[in-house]
């Protein structure tokens, strides 16, 4: 299988801005080794006809209003992509006779990420001992990057740690290091990077992440927040429809933040609350007025959705609450407003009140 390899000294420190010119697919001199090589695998895949249907571009338009939402037409993924499993708890065990990528395609397979030497943030830690959900040692040192046979945008794949370990979609410290990394590791302004949990839209109970590209910037990049625990840069959203929380890095300690992030996420696994993350460039919350200086990695809990996926205009998990709205049908993609997506983003989150409980929780559960 081939290898990726890198070490700390590939990542683009600092961030990286938006450059004026438009022409992303074109002007490959803002891309890095990493995407030059995670893209032209993904290519070579594309006209292999190993996707479930061709994908160069996506018809794309900016949504009037304040939040400028990314609305993008993708009618194929609504129609070709394959059945989600019917998901019916966020502890789900793993089901070996349910799809799984264990049954995927070897050519499926664009290379296998290869960190060449141990990173200064250190090793792996084991998980919470106080979890009440009795999580098992997840450390995994192989992570598959595989092509999304059914892709939301250009360049979409998954990360997927060895798959004989039949993780279940629960975040580990290692895979969400992995993606913080492939941040760095991109010299593309777009590439982001995110999770669905059961619950929240998984459409596979087996453990992977996200990753595409999206030639758009979205307000989440800059939006304002709320300190809640200054000394490890965990904030809170405001002035956004869809509150959530994020921790904010500038690359310097990665394996810290990975770890923090999975304490808040076992939290809510320990408590059967569907999460959705998302990790892109971003703003220091300190000053948005900054360009993108280091990573947003924004956790969203919601309302679980079990069973099938609905065939709604669109189904909330990662992308949506992020701003990015991937429409099935041309009509929902003409004619709904940002009032209205507003609305749908509203109805899969929790109350004012809920919210603002689960943050005193979370802020007394990070701290202890």
């Amino acid at each position: 299988m081939e290898e990726y390899r890198y070490t700390e000294e590939d990542f683009i420190l600092p961030g990286i801005t938006w450059p004026r010119r438009r022409n992303y697919t074109e002007d490959k001199s803002f891309i890095s080794d990493f995407d030059r090589v995670l893209q032209s695998r993904w290519v070579e895949k594309m006209e292999q006809g190993l996707f479930r249907y061709p994908l160069w571009s996506l018809e794309t338009k900016i949504l009037p209003g304040s939040m400028k939402y990314v609305a993008q037409l993708n009618v194929k993924r609504g129609i070709e992509r394959r059945k989600p499993q019917d998901i019916k708890s966020i502890q789900e065990k793993f089901n070996p006779s349910q799809f799984n990528f264990n049954r995927m395609k070897h050519e499926e397979i664009l290379f296998q990420m290869v960190r060449c030497e141990e990173v200064s943030t250190g090793a792996p830690t084991a998980r919470d001992p106080n979890a009440d959900f009795p999580l098992p040692d997840r450390r995994h040192s192989r992570t598959l990057v595989v092509i999304n046979v059914s892709p939301l945008e250009f360049g979409h794949v998954l990360f997927i740690p060895d798959p004989s370990l039949c993780l279940t979609q629960i975040l580990t410290p290692d895979l969400t290091l992995l993606g913080l990394e492939s941040i760095l590791l991109s010299g593309h302004p777009g590439f982001r990077v995110g999770f669905n949990s059961l619950g929240g839209f998984a459409s596979i109970n087996h453990l992977h992440l996200h990753g595409f590209y999206l030639n758009e910037e979205l307000l989440i990049e800059s939006a304002q927040s709320k300190p809640l625990i200054p000394n490890i840069h965990f904030h809170q959203l405001v002035n956004f429809p869809a509150p959530g929380f994020f921790f904010y890095t500038e690359g310097k300690d990665l394996m810290s933040v990975s770890q923090r992030i999975c304490r808040m996420t076992d939290y809510f696994v320990n408590r059967n609350i569907a999460h959705n993350m998302f990790m892109t460039r971003g703003s220091n919350p300190a000053n948005t007025a900054c360009q993108r200086e280091g990573i947003r990695v924004v956790i969203w809990a919601r309302k679980s959705c079990f069973g099938a996926k609905e065939e709604s205009a669109f189904n909330v998990a990662l992308c949506e609450l992020a701003g990015h709205l991937p429409f099935k049908s041309e009509e929902d993609f003409s004619i709904l407003t940002e009032e209205s997506v507003i609305g749908i983003v509203k109805s899969y989150l929790f109350s004012d009140e809920e919210f603002n409980s689960l943050s005193l929780e979370l802020v007394e559960h990070l701290m202890t």
